[in-house]
């Protein structure tokens, strides 16, 4: 059974970058464009790993993921951040949200992968 990934970004460049990343290692993936739309998908669904950006319109990353930790669906789930910003104040607001790591765009296809490997425990 293949695992499924949720990559949330509004840059559709960079859900294709992840997407392509994520299916060459297995994953089925599942995109939104927002965190709203994000915690759409994970209504009643189960994903292996969650990615998402921080600085998107409509619902940010970071709301997501404390918005994510609230539902019974996403409450273990790993919560991945990829994103430009890389100041401490940020990734403790983003730790302190629920996130399981941080990653910094761009990102190198095989250390996303090293990662979401580590964090879904394969």
């Amino acid at each position: 059974m293949n695992r499924i990934a949720l990559t949330i970004d509004d840059s559709k460049t960079m859900r294709d970058m992840v997407s392509f990343t994520l299916k060459n290692a297995g994953f089925d993936v599942v995109e939104a464009e927002n965190g709203q739309l994000g915690l759409d998908q994970i209504t009643g669904a189960s994903f292996d790993v969650i990615i998402t950006d921080v600085n998107m319109p409509v619902m940010d990353g970071i709301t997501f993921t404390r918005e994510a930790r609230k539902r019974p669906e996403a409450k273990i789930t790993p919560i991945l951040i990829l994103t430009t910003e890389s100041g401490a104040d940020i990734k403790n607001e983003g730790r302190n949200a629920g996130a399981t790591g941080w990653i910094v765009k761009p990102f190198n296809p095989e250390k996303l992968l090293q990662v979401v490997e580590k964090v879904c425990g394969s």
